[in-house]
């Protein structure tokens, strides 16, 4: 299966024409391992075993290209999109990526690098991996301007389709949440699919994989952080539940929904009551409401 890493692309000097490696040609880097996962358990750091990758779409690649903790090695765009965005991309990046040239290509060079039906609107970007913080980092900071109602934390039980975590990751960047926790076995890495999902959420909110979820939440607890978790059998909502000013909340995947283990660290169960015959909701609709309920209202 597609895992949303295409290796970059190089000048061929003997044709003079832009060459693309695919996904099973040779690393892009001296001692990268095709495969490798990024370090576990939000320890923070760069994900050193995750290897450079492709970023596409507007919002995706223009949300990069202003994040100073990015490291873009090279941007392409159609002409197409060099007309139309060229101004955008030259004013909204950060300075320290000025030196960083568009190269023009044709969209089937671009279609080329990436995963078959990428909606990548002539745009495409080459780029580092971002470093990931330790959770505690992220919980253990001073709180944004302007401070919202309460801090949240979302974490994310099994959830591993990229298209239901960028949304996720939308849905916090839009609300104010801290970050968005993943359990690293089968959770989605750092992909173009994913931050094309995210629409620029990505470099906004920290998205942090840890090995035990059981543990970032008892990590959570002692820093004074109240953990729900969403289940559709609990017997109240979370519109009831009053929560305090620190929550952690958790959500499964849509069907299996939360483990037992991640169940009986949480604090509390709630539910996001539906009618019949719907009786539960995607976990990305579900993450947006629950925010809404802890951060958007009042």
């Amino acid at each position: 299966m597609f895992n949303g890493r295409i290796l970059g692309p190089t000048m061929s000097k003997r044709k003079g024409k832009l060459g693309f490696r695919g996904p099973g040609d040779a690393p892009a880097r001296p001692g990268a391992r095709p495969g490798a996962r990024p370090r576990p358990a939000g320890r923070g750091g760069p994900r050193s075993g995750l290897q450079p990758l492709w970023l596409f779409g507007v919002h995706a690649v223009m949300a990069a290209l202003a994040n100073p903790n990015r490291r873009p090695e090279r941007l392409l765009a159609t002409p197409e999109a060099g007309q139309t965005w060229g101004q955008r991309l030259r004013e909204e990046r950060h300075p320290q990526h000025a030196g960083l040239s568009v190269q023009t290509v044709q969209r089937r060079d671009i279609d080329a690098v990436l995963p078959e039906g990428s909606v990548h609107q002539g745009l495409a970007l080459f780029t580092a991996p971002l470093a990931q913080p330790a959770l505690k980092a992220v919980f253990s900071a001073a709180p944004p301007e302007p401070a919202p109602r309460r801090r949240v934390v979302l974490l994310l039980d099994q959830v591993t389709d990229p298209h239901n975590v960028g949304a996720v990751l939308r849905s916090a960047a839009a609300f104010g949440a801290l970050a968005v926790v993943a359990l690293d076995k089968g959770a989605p890495e750092e992909s173009g699919t994913l931050a094309k999902s995210a629409s620029g959420a990505l470099e906004a909110v920290p998205y942090i994989s840890v090995v035990n979820l059981a543990r970032s939440l008892d990590s959570l607890k002692e820093a004074g952080f109240w953990c729900l978790g969403l289940a559709g059998e609990a017997g109240q909502s979370l519109a009831e539940s009053s929560p305090g000013a620190a929550v952690a909340l958790v959500l499964g995947a849509e069907g299996s929904g939360l483990r037992r283990l991640t169940r009986e660290r949480c604090d509390l169960l709630v539910k996001l009551p539906t009618r019949p015959p719907i009786d539960s909701l995607n976990v990305s609709n579900a993450a947006a409401i629950a925010l809404y309920e802890l951060l958007g209202r009042g």
